[in-house]
């Protein structure tokens, strides 16, 4: 039993001081974040009440103040995000987010009043296990002196592959998806952000590191790369912001949180996984109990999508009788305590179901 333990101890070093930090910081993030969703969304109903609904295209959700503090919220935690990409690696970063989606979800339940079951509950105990997992077998950080490094690992032909099937993917998206299906298809708006996110991650990351370095006394800021990866991260933040307001003005908070988490975070691993190389400092088996643990918040993830097709009894009902598996686009709005609507369930083919309740 004692040679067990110790050769767990041998192999398990436990995480570094760097990846502690990071930790630390992701988690706040999460908090901040997860919040800002709820907050964000209550600005865009105000907003939408009295002017054009961002999701039709209008600004007016600039004017509300709500929406503001919901920003300045984001704005926290993503500086938080921002710095703990500075110390740990993405993919034990990027997965932390799972919480925010518990955060958002329990919120959103407790104000916007969007109903978590107890199947909901269950996803947001798999979200924590899968991220415990994650975190206990994340790599070490990879060791950077300059952010030369950085923009060469970024100009290697796999990553440039990478990024330009990402950017092909989100022109078609914008130019051939948005004006058809944007208002009725939810992985629009969310693959737009999802594949931009991508690519503004390993740019942030890229940053942190070159600001660390600077703290530290390496000057990084003299370098054109530092102000090139700038570039890149104002860009793809900015059109994340854009469309990820449409998608919350547009569909149910509940479930835009948990689609574009696992969007996001698959994607920025994969990112990650080509420009760093994380996977080339582990065992097989850590890469596999890292994906077993992704896999875990992503059921999670499932879960609390799913839950919120529970949300009308009286719906599942008519599934039941009719024995269709198809599911509306979006059920009616209908008005809360407050007097702004609360939004049904993005989901498809409503009109299906009509016909086939008939």
């Amino acid at each position: 039993m004692a040679t067990t333990v110790a050769s767990w101890r041998d192999s398990y070093k436990g995480m570094s001081s760097d990846n502690i930090k990071g930790l630390v910081l992701a988690l706040s993030s999460s908090v901040f974040i997860g919040a800002s969703f709820i907050v964000k969304k209550k600005g865009l109903k105000k907003a939408g009440a009295s002017g054009v609904r961002a999701g039709s295209g209008g600004y007016s959700y600039l004017y509300e103040p709500l929406w503001w503090i919901g920003m300045i919220t984001m704005i926290v935690g993503e500086i938080a995000n921002f710095a703990a990409y500075a110390f740990a690696p993405a993919i034990l970063v990027t997965p932390l987010g799972a919480l925010s989606i518990i955060i958002s979800a329990v919120l959103a339940h407790i104000i916007l009043r969007e109903r978590l079951h107890i199947f909901g509950v269950l996803g947001c105990a798999l979200c924590v296990v899968g991220s415990i997992t994650i975190v206990l077998h994340a790599p070490q950080e990879r060791e950077i002196e300059s952010v030369i490094e950085v923009w060469d690992l970024a100009t290697e032909p796999a990553f440039l592959f990478y990024a330009a099937l990402v950017i092909a993917a989100v022109f078609v998206l914008i130019f051939n998806f948005v004006p058809d299906y944007g208002q009725t298809h939810i992985m629009v708006y969310i693959g737009i952000c999802s594949l931009v996110g991508s690519l503004s991650v390993m740019s942030v990351k890229a940053i942190g590191i070159a600001l660390k370095l600077t703290l530290s006394g390496m000057n990084q800021l003299i370098y054109p790369q530092t102000w090139a990866f700038t570039m890149v991260v104002i860009t793809c933040v900015l059109t994340q912001m854009n469309y990820l307001n449409k998608a919350l003005d547009t569909f149910n908070t509940a479930v835009v949180s948990p689609i574009y988490y696992v969007m996001f975070t698959s994607l920025t691993i994969l990112a990650s996984v080509i420009m760093f190389k994380d996977w080339d400092r582990q065992s097989p088996t850590q890469i596999v109990t890292e994906m077993c643990g992704f896999v875990t918040i992503l059921s999670g993830t499932f879960l609390l999508h799913k839950t919120k097709d529970m949300a009308d009894g009286m719906f599942i009902t008519r599934c039941l009788i009719t024995g269709s598996a198809a599911l509306p686009i979006r059920i009616p709005k209908h008005s809360d305590d407050d007097g702004f609507e609360n939004e049904g369930i993005p989901l498809k083919r409503q009109d299906a179901m009509r016909s086939a309740s008939h």
